[in-house]
C-alpha cells in the first residue's frame, strides 16, 4: 500500500538489494514504519524463515517477530540461569534471561554479539561436560586389562632399531604404559604428522600387550594403508619372534582358513588389517590392545563389535564377561588440543610433537586453478630432477563409488593432456575400485 510512502517521512525496508540500471534495488520489500511498533527498541530486526504457504496466509517475518516478542514476554519471567555465577563472571558472559531477549531483539550489534557468544559458550561448555562425565564414567566402571610387564619382544625390538626414539615418541610409550598398568581400560588418542613414527609407537604398545599374553590388532581405513602398515611392521618384528598376519576383504578363503585358525589358538600375536578384522567369522583367543588408524572411519557400531572381541574374563561381581580391548586411536590430522577435546572428550590425548632428525620440512601451498599451468611447471621440474608426484583426487560422491572413479579418471585425462607419454612422461591410475593385480 503505496499511500502510506508520505514524502518526508522515514520507512524501514527490509529485502535483498540488486543493482538494476546503476540503481539500487530492491523487489516487493517489507515496509515498516519504525514509530508505529512503540515496543521495537534498537534498531536490529530478526529474520525467521517462513514458508510460502505461511506467508500467503499472512504468517510473514513481521508477524513471525510479533510472535516471538509476546512469547519472550511470557516466558522470560520464568527462564532460570543454567551456568553458575562463577563461570559467568570469570568469562564475562550474560545472564540467560538477558541473553534469550538480546538473541531476538538486540539493543545494538554488541549486544548480539554478546548473546551470541554466551549461547555459543553454553553450546560447547554442556557437549565438554558430558564428554568428560563419560570419562569419568568410563574411568570408574571400564574395567580393564591388567598388564604390568613389559616382556622380551618389546626389549628385543627396541634394541634392534637402528636409530633411537625421539623424546615425543618415548613420552608417548610411557603415557601408554602407565594405562595399561593401570587396571582401566585404555581410550587414548595418538596425534602426529606424517612421518612423526606413530607406528613405531603403536608396535612397541602393541608388544607390551604381547609380553602380557594378549593378542592384538592394527586396523587401517584401506586395504592400501593396511598392506604398507604390514610391509613395515614386519620389519620392526624380525628380531622378536612374534607371528604377524595380514587380513583384508580381499584375503581369499584359502589364505584366510589357516590365519582364522591362528587368530583364535593364538598362535598370531597380532594382525593388521582392514574392517575384516572385526567381522563376525574372526574370534580372537585373547585380544587385549587394538590400534585404530583415523577415528573417523571408525563409527559406534564397528567399536561395539571391537569390544565384543576382548577376552571373555572373570569381572568383579559380574561372573565372566568380554573385557573391552585397550584402544590406540591414530590420527595424522592436526587437532588443536581444545578442539581434540571436544570430538574426542572420552579419549586421552598424546601428541608426538617432535620430528625424527634428518626428516626434511613440508611445505604446504594452495593453488589455485589459475595457477595451474605454474603448477604443471614445477611438477616437470621435479620430474626431471628424478623425483615422483603423487596427485590425490578428492572423494567428492561418498555413496556414489562409480561417480568418484568418473572424477579421479577425467582428471587422468587431463593430467595425460599436460604429461604426454611421447614427451616422455609415464603416468598411472589407482583408485579402490581396481583389483589387487591392477594396483
Amino acid at each position: 500500500n503505496f499511500d502510506r510512502l508520505v514524502p518526508g517521512s522515514t520507512f524501514l525496508f527490509f529485502g535483498k538489494p540488486q543493482q538494476y540500471n546503476d540503481r539500487i534495488n530492491i523487489v516487493h520489500p517489507e515496509v515498516d514504519a519504525p514509530q508505529q511498533d512503540p515496543s521495537a527498541k534498537g534498531t536490529l530486526t530478526g529474520v525467521y524463515p517462513s514458508t510460502e504457504k505461511l506467508k500467503a496466509g499472512g504468517v510473514t517475518g513481521k508477524v513471525m517477530c510479533k510472535m516471538q516478542r509476546a512469547a519472550l514476554a511470557l516466558c522470560l519471567p520464568e527462564v532460570k540461569e543454567t551456568l553458575p555465577d562463577y563461570i559467568l563472571a570469570k568469562y564475562g558472559l550474560p545472564t540467560l534471561p538477558w541473553t534469550l531477549q538480546n538473541i531476538h531483539f538486540p539493543a545494538d550489534a554488541p549486544a548480539l554479539a554478546a548473546a551470541t557468544r554466551r549461547l555459543k559458550f553454553e553450546e560447547l561448555f554442556y557437549l565438554q561436560l558430558s564428554l568428560l562425565k563419560q570419562k569419568y564414567v568410563r574411568s570408574k566402571s571400564a574395567e580393564g586389562i591388567l598388564m604390568p610387564h613389559v616382556g622380551p619382544a618389546f626389549h628385543a625390538c627396541y634394541k634392534a632399531l637402528p636409530y633411537t626414539l625421539t623424546g615425543a615418541q618415548q613420552r608417548v610409550i610411557r603415557e601408554i604404559r602407565a594405562d595399561l598398568a593401570s587396571g582401566a581400560q585404555m581410550n587414548r588418542l595418538l596425534q602426529g604428522d606424517v612421518g612423526s613414527g606413530k607406528t613405531m609407537v603403536a608396535v612397541l604398545s602393541c608388544l607390551i600387550a604381547i609380553g602380557n599374553g594378549y593378542q592384538t590388532c592394527i586396523m587401517a581405513p584401506t586395504e592400501v594403508l593396511a598392506r604398507q602398515h604390514f610391509a613395515n611392521i614386519q620389519k620392526y618384528l624380525a628380531p622378536t619372534g612374534v607371528q604377524c598376519a595380514l587380513l583384508t576383504g580381499s584375503t581369499t578363503a584359502k589364505e584366510r582358513r589357516p590365519l582364522l585358525q591362528g587368530l583364535a589358538d593364538g598362535s598370531i600375536q597380532l594382525v593388521v588389517g582392514t574392517h575384516a578384522l572385526i567381522e563376525d567369522p574372526v574370534q580372537y583367543k585373547a585380544l587385549g590392545f587394538a590400534v585404530i588408524d583415523e577415528q573417523h572411519r571408525f563409527g559406534v557400531s564397528q567399536r561395539a563389535a571391537l569390544w565384543a572381541k576382548g577376552p571373555r574374563m572373570r569381572c568383579d561381581g559380574a561372573g565372566y564377561q568380554n573385557v573391552p580391548p585397550h584402544i590406540l586411536v591414530m590420527t595424522a590430522t592436526p587437532i588443536p588440543r581444545t578442539l581434540a577435546m571436544t570430538f574426542y572428550g572420552d579419549l586421552d590425548l598424546s601428541v608426538i610433537d617432535e620430528m625424527p632428525p634428518g626428516r626434511k620440512p613440508v611445505q604446504t601451498m594452495l593453488i589455485g586453478q589459475n595457477r595451474l599451468p605454474a603448477m604443471y611447471r614445477f611438477i616437470r621440474e621435479e620430474i626431471a630432477k628424478g623425483r615422483q608426484v603423487f596427485i590425490v583426487y578428492p572423494m567428492i560422491f561418498i555413496n556414489e563409488k562409480l561417480e568418484d572413479i568418473s572424477n579421479v579418471e577425467q582428471g587422468y585425462e587431463d593430467i595425460l593432456k599436460a604429461f604426454p607419454l611421447e614427451q616422455g612422461y609415464k603416468v598411472a591410475i589407482v583408485h579402490g575400485q581396481q583389483s589387487n593385480e591392477q594396483k
